[in-house]
């Protein structure tokens, strides 16, 4: 299973770097779509280790749910937030605060945590045990919540 996690993690890094070239080909438009669909899918996984820890609990689903989000944390999703993409542009709206765009540091330091995060959810969640599974989860839920409440428009 290490091996895998290695793995992947090579991979993820080599997408984050191909990312950052992909992204400066697309327009601010697609760049506000493609994040905003990133999010949601991890919403959508978010929403399945909740359901897991709330109900009857599936390993290997809350496994599956976990690799796809540290899978998405990993992917330098940093680059779809490119020049422009810090207002709505057109049909495409965004939620983004100005203040993102101006704390880059801040940003940077709430990302590394959100990242780390999502790799210890992964790798907790790969052990099958559920109280660790709900204790990496919150540290998931916290760190995306310190970036929505400060760069995030309600």
């Amino acid at each position: 299973m290490k091996h895998v996690l290695a793995s992947t993690a090579a991979g993820l890094m080599a997408l984050g770097l191909a990312s950052s070239v992909i992204a400066a080909g697309l327009s601010p438009e697609e760049q506000i779509e493609t994040r905003q669909a990133g999010y949601e899918f991890m919403g959508w996984n978010m929403g399945k280790i909740k359901a897991n820890l709330e109900g009857e609990y599936n390993a290997a689903q809350v496994e599956a749910a976990a690799n796809v989000i540290a899978a998405i944390a990993n992917s330098g999703m940093g680059a779809l937030y490119g020049p422009g993409t810090d207002k709505n542009v057109g049909d495409v709206k965004t939620r983004v605060k100005p203040e993102f765009f101006q704390n880059m540091e801040d940003v940077g330091k709430i990302a590394r945590e959100f990242v780390s995060a999502a790799n210890t959810l992964a790798e907790v969640a790969a052990t099958g045990e559920a109280e660790a599974v709900k204790t990496a989860f919150g540290d998931v839920g916290a760190a995306c919540k310190s970036c929505h409440e400060k760069y995030r428009a309600k």
